[in-house]
């Protein structure tokens, strides 16, 4: 399943390591939902699963998992991590 991420709550400060959950569209279903970081970095790892947001030009970016303790999610485009997930409207 692709799903593309809509919303982003945010747990602390600004990073990308202090979010703690996302709201998501199925790109198949259009079912819409909302996980937790920990969630969202199982099912990408282990799972297979596949997310992306759309940039400010309509792109999808692919979202990633970084390794680090505890691992969190960050978008890559063009091989280099960016901050779109930081773009997404809070909640």
């Amino acid at each position: 399943m692709t799903v593309r991420f809509t919303e982003r709550h945010m747990d602390g400060d600004e990073s990308h390591d202090h979010i703690a959950k996302l709201k998501w569209v199925s790109d198949e279903t259009s079912e819409l939902g909302e996980n937790t970081r920990a969630q969202l970095v199982a099912w990408i790892r282990d799972d297979g699963g596949k997310g992306y947001v759309k940039d400010s030009l309509g792109n999808k970016v692919n979202v990633q998992v970084v390794d680090a303790s505890p691992p969190y999610l960050r978008t890559v485009a063009d091989g280099e991590l960016t901050d779109n997930l930081l773009s997404l409207p809070t909640y």
